[in-house]
């Protein structure tokens, strides 16, 4: 922002920045618990091994929690005076 970004495209960046790495670490667990499914299986109860519902439950969840992890620290960056941040350096 002291070099003339607007708070916007900051929160943007930021936000972008912080939701690929949740995606592709969604990608990344969904794949290896599907791989897994056999040996874990006796450790589900009531729930099927490729349970769907419960796959996009979860995968949701973490990237909903990742978007709030993301937004809140952009937001509050946007607040910040460049002015006061740069002479902080």
């Amino acid at each position: 922002m002291a070099l003339g970004a607007r708070p916007l495209d900051v929160l943007k960046l930021v936000v972008r920045q912080g939701m690929i790495l949740a995606v592709l670490g969604v990608v990344v667990g969904i794949a290896g618990a599907l791989a897994l499914t056999r040996v874990m299986s006796s450790l589900l109860f009531g729930v099927t091994e490729r349970d769907p519902i419960t796959f996009g439950v979860v995968a949701v969840l973490l990237i909903a929690v990742a978007f709030i992890a993301c937004f809140v620290p952009a937001r509050r960056a946007t607040r910040v005076d460049p002015l006061i941040a740069l002479r902080c350096e």
